[in-house]
């Protein structure tokens, strides 16, 4: 699955008028999705790339049990099925894809769908947000 990533200081600056629209700095990334995993994780190449602050480390567990610290980046813009929100994430050194968890899947309020193996809104007319 395709998906847009950007700095997100970039974007906010380029709203604001500081710099022009194609200075932001921007990738696409095909990305995985894990309903297992929690967070949002990019390849090192895309977090390079896009000149993301490391903001703290993160202690990761792999399938096979071992355990590495890596860099968790800050003000990752994402956009996924038409529609965007900031995250951080975890910065995988040796990744070529992007890792969909499901705090993006929750914010972005995305099903999945085991037969088509595609991620769907919701809702298409826009996020619903439960409150009790």
């Amino acid at each position: 699955m395709r998906m847009e990533v950007a700095n997100n200081v970039d974007v906010v600056r380029a709203e604001s008028g500081d710099i022009p629209l194609d200075s932001v700095r921007r990738v696409e990334v095909d990305g995985v999705v894990d309903t297992g995993a929690a967070q949002l994780v990019l390849p090192g190449k895309a977090a390079e790339a896009l000149g993301l602050e490391s903001a703290w480390n993160a202690t990761v567990r792999y399938a096979d049990g071992h355990t590495q610290s890596r860099p968790v980046v800050k003000n990752v813009w994402v956009r996924l099925c038409g529609r965007e929100s900031i995250f951080s994430a975890i910065v995988e050194p040796n990744r070529d894809t992007a890792l969909i968890g499901a705090i993006v899947l929750e914010a972005l309020d995305l099903v999945v769908d085991c037969i088509t193996q595609q991620l769907h809104p919701r809702d298409p007319n826009g996020i619903l947000t439960e409150i009790e």
